[in-house]
């Protein structure tokens, strides 16, 4: 199939940047195990996933760029109110070490990651709990298929999604 080939050159500079991206995002999480909420920490580590985010949607990682984007959405609130607590750092921790997996297995050729979005889903929900907040939505036909969404992940909430609805 040489009309979807991917650009394998890109492929190996995003993964060389994204292990990068991972160990700073992992020594944001050694910082705030030891100083609660500290802004910079927090700042760095909401920073190199949106990085990693943008970069992997780019190439069309779209696997990587959802997960890094929800988890890049999920942690965006509790930093900015400085309220990522040491309770979720544990869930924070398990995400991340996914992620770095995932990144080993983008098949070199595809771009493709062919892994079922269970435990993405799954750490995603605990690291929600953890923070008390609802998992960011995808749109509802990705949801319903279980797929990971292609569409926008930046998209005003408001634009986008339904009123919450209350508990």
């Amino acid at each position: 199939m040489e009309s979807t080939a991917f650009n394998s050159s890109a492929l190996q500079e995003f993964l060389l940047d994204a292990q990068v991206l991972l160990t700073q995002s992992h020594e944001c999480l050694q910082h705030l195990e030891l100083i609660d909420n500290d802004p910079d920490a927090c700042h760095c580590l909401d920073n190199a996933l949106d990085t990693l985010a943008r970069r992997a949607s780019g190439l069309g990682l779209l696997e990587v760029a959802h997960y890094t984007c929800t988890l890049q959405q999920l942690l965006a609130p509790a930093c900015r109110h400085l309220h990522l607590h040491s309770k979720a750092l544990p869930a924070l921790s398990a995400c991340l070490t996914l992620l770095a997996w995932q990144l080993e297995l983008v098949d070199k050729q595809t771009g493709r990651l062919a892994l079922d979005a269970s435990e993405q889903v799954a750490l995603l929900a605990e690291l929600a709990t953890a923070l008390d907040q609802p998992l960011p939505q995808t749109c509802a036909p990705c949801h319903n298929t279980g797929e990971a969404c292609t569409h926008p992940h930046k998209a005003d909430p408001a634009a986008s999604s339904p009123p919450a609805r209350p508990h």
